[in-house]
């Protein structure tokens, strides 16, 4: 099988059920930067970090892929069976973020972005996220898009942040406090 096809060289790709659409289209837009937001998961995780943050990340990878897929379905003409996204995939985030907060300083100020390149990966993924969730929430004003989705997305974007601050407090890295002129 190659890898080219040559069915998008006018601009246009099929989304899961056949449906054509323009690489802009907003669906596209969304699945895409999901797509781009699990490369930068996998960069977080090739950093060196606690063997259960690169297990857990590599499951959020795998949900990234079933977002991606849910986001690429055409919601009225697709047969296909894809994953799903469940609660419980939610609540693990939460818990996570829980877990790790027991350990951290009290959330005082905000934080700017930075500190070492595993901190400054963690934001970069949180706002890419962020934007994925925008995205998403934009398509879901249009079209079907499972709730779950978003509020995955929601709480990934959290769990980013609250990553950034465990792995500045690991590495006893003072976390970049703002604190606004006034």
């Amino acid at each position: 099988m190659k890898i080219y096809t040559k069915t998008g060289d006018k601009g246009l790709t099929s989304l899961i059920g056949g449906t054509r659409v323009p690489k802009y289209h907003l669906r596209i837009e969304s699945y895409g930067t999901v797509d781009e937001l699990n490369s930068y998961i996998g960069l977080i995780r090739d950093q060196d970090i606690s063997s259960h943050d690169k297990e857990l990340l590599k499951q959020v990878q795998d949900r990234l892929f079933t977002i991606g897929s849910s986001l690429a379905s055409d919601p009225d003409r697709s047969k296909m069976v894809i994953p799903d996204l469940h609660t419980s995939d939610i609540e693990l985030l939460e818990k996570e973020m829980d877990a790790m907060n027991e350990h951290l300083p009290e959330l005082r100020h905000f934080i700017l972005p930075g500190g070492n390149n595993t901190i400054s990966y963690c934001h970069i993924a949180r706002c890419v996220c962020r934007r994925a969730e925008r995205l998403s929430v934009h398509l879901a004003a249009e079209s079907a898009v499972d709730e779950k989705v978003i509020i995955y997305l929601n709480r990934l974007s959290d769990y980013l942040f609250t990553l950034a601050r465990k792995v500045a407090h690991e590495g006893k890295i003072a976390e970049n406090q703002w604190i606004p002129r006034v």
